[in-house]
């Protein structure tokens, strides 16, 4: 009888010690394998640059014909294409068929000020441009400087190319409202 006690006793022992083994090597399995990957992904910001006369239709890309003086109504406004809201600035760059001109050169826009701000030869809207949204307009109306523009522009093609770029606004604060002051825009 004492060796059936025994013999129990040793059988139980070892039923013991294989289980410990066996959660023991299932624990460690578990450690070891076991990791957490970080994906991150950035996403795009996009926007189309919208130009349009006072009536809402689209302005030609064609041009139009001006004589000095004209005042021609071209309306830029810039809406969101994007899921992600962001910071926006606007240049104006002039020129005459392959010569690049100042302002004062030909033209003279009515900028809006309220919602735009010029620093560094860029005008930066001053809110958050939200996914889906559309910025107020940076000018409505181009004036062709008449004691400018003389006899020497006949048959001269005069351009206005509007560039826009764009930094995202989330985790990316601004100093004293000014979005200027935003990190990440790129250098011309």
């Amino acid at each position: 009888m004492l060796t059936k006690i025994k013999i129990r006793m040793a059988t139980i022992a070892l039923i013991a010690i294989v289980m410990s083994l066996l959660s023991y090597n299932t624990l460690a399995y578990y450690t070891t394998v076991g990791k957490a990957t970080s994906v991150v992904t950035s996403g795009n910001i996009q926007f189309i640059i919208h130009e349009t006369t006072d009536q809402g239709k689209e302005f030609p890309q064609e041009g139009v014909y001006i004589v000095p003086g004209d005042v021609v109504s071209k309306k830029v406004t810039i809406e969101s294409d994007c899921g992600h809201p962001f910071y926006l600035r606007v240049k104006m760059v002039y020129g005459i068929d392959s010569t690049e001109l100042t302002a004062e050169d030909c033209f003279k826009l009515n900028i809006n000020e309220e919602h735009w701000e010029l620093h560094d030869g860029w005008y930066y809207y001053k809110d958050v441009v939200e996914p889906g949204d559309m910025t107020q307009h940076i000018f409505s109306h181009v004036e062709i400087v008449g004691s400018k523009v003389d006899n020497s522009y006949l048959g001269k093609t005069l351009k206005l190319t509007v560039k826009a770029q764009a930094v995202q606004s989330q985790n990316n604060p601004i100093k004293d409202g000014n979005t200027y002051t935003a990190s990440g825009w790129p250098k011309e």
